[in-house]
């Protein structure tokens, strides 16, 4: 029996958007998933902390000395030299990984949990824009900005069970889910216009998970109360809900033919906030 892809087992909205990309970019984003889900598993694994931080200190030196015998590690050093990946956003991953790595989790600030979410999800987002052989900065910038935003949707719904992890990205609130869903949609906003600058065969794709991603910022939105939102679980995009967000991103696709290609994306200040951290212009 042929075994599943982790992108097809556990990134259902993800694996929803890949459906429209072609076969052998879609393999090669199953590779980039495989091993970015390895880290996750890690990080969220229930072991001790002393045997967790063993387990991502062992695999992160298995990658940079090239040990072939973990295959997922070998998929992705091809992929890495085949699409020039730059080894500073894989460092970057790690370094958002391993934060995750502790007794206790609390991120204080704005600009704490934006670096975060860079590092977590931009540098995905990266990584997926060199699979798809772009090296426009106005698309690499709104790449980014798609992996936060879409990094921001998944700490808003999942507050409880981080909560349950000890880690506190954002309080257990409303008005701060709230908040962070409204900054969600800052980038969310700002992604648009650089999927312009991405080539056609991929647009669609990247249109679709950017819409059925947003979809569960707003289904989280519907709950109006922590109680609510508290008694609803795993909020999720149905199936329906899907199929929906996918004929809207048909205008989306439409609404880009008649953006002018000289439109360049503007750099908002909570984009500003990352970059006086961590230098962007190094990672293209």
């Amino acid at each position: 029996m042929k075994k599943k892809s982790l992108l097809s087992v556990h990134a259902k909205s993800f694996n929803w958007a890949g459906f429209f990309l072609p076969k052998e970019t879609y393999k090669k984003c199953s590779i980039l998933y495989d091993f970015c889900r390895t880290l996750d598993d890690i990080a969220d694994s229930n072991l001790e902390l002393v045997e967790k931080k063993k387990i991502f200190l062992t695999f992160k030196k298995n990658f940079e000395y090239k040990n072939f015998s973990n295959l997922i590690i070998k998929n992705f050093c091809e992929l890495v030299e085949i699409k020039n990946i730059p080894l500073k956003v894989i460092y970057d991953l790690f370094d958002g990984v391993e934060s995750d790595i502790r007794s206790k989790v609390y991120i204080q600030s704005e600009k704490d949990l934006l670096v975060y979410s860079y590092r977590v999800a931009g540098t995905v987002g990266l990584m997926m824009s060199k699979i798809f052989d772009i090296n426009d900065k106005d698309a690499l910038r709104g790449a980014i900005d798609l992996g936060i935003a879409m990094q921001l949707t998944n700490i808003a719904r999942d507050v409880i069970e981080d909560k349950g992890k000890n880690r506190f990205y954002i309080s257990h609130d409303f008005e701060k889910i709230r908040e962070t869903l409204k900054t969600a949609e800052t980038f969310y906003s700002n992604s648009f216009l650089a999927i312009k600058h991405i080539p056609i065969r991929f647009r669609f794709s990247i249109l679709v998970a950017r819409r059925v991603y947003r979809e569960i910022g707003k289904n989280i939105i519907k709950k109006k109360n922590l109680s609510n939102y508290d008694k609803a679980g795993k909020i999720y995009v149905s199936l329906f809900g899907k199929i929906t967000q996918t004929i809207f991103s048909v205008f989306d696709l439409i609404k880009l033919q008649f953006l002018s290609n000289n439109d360049h994306v503007k750099k908002e200040e909570k984009q500003l906030i990352i970059e006086k951290e961590i230098n962007l212009n190094e990672r293209f």
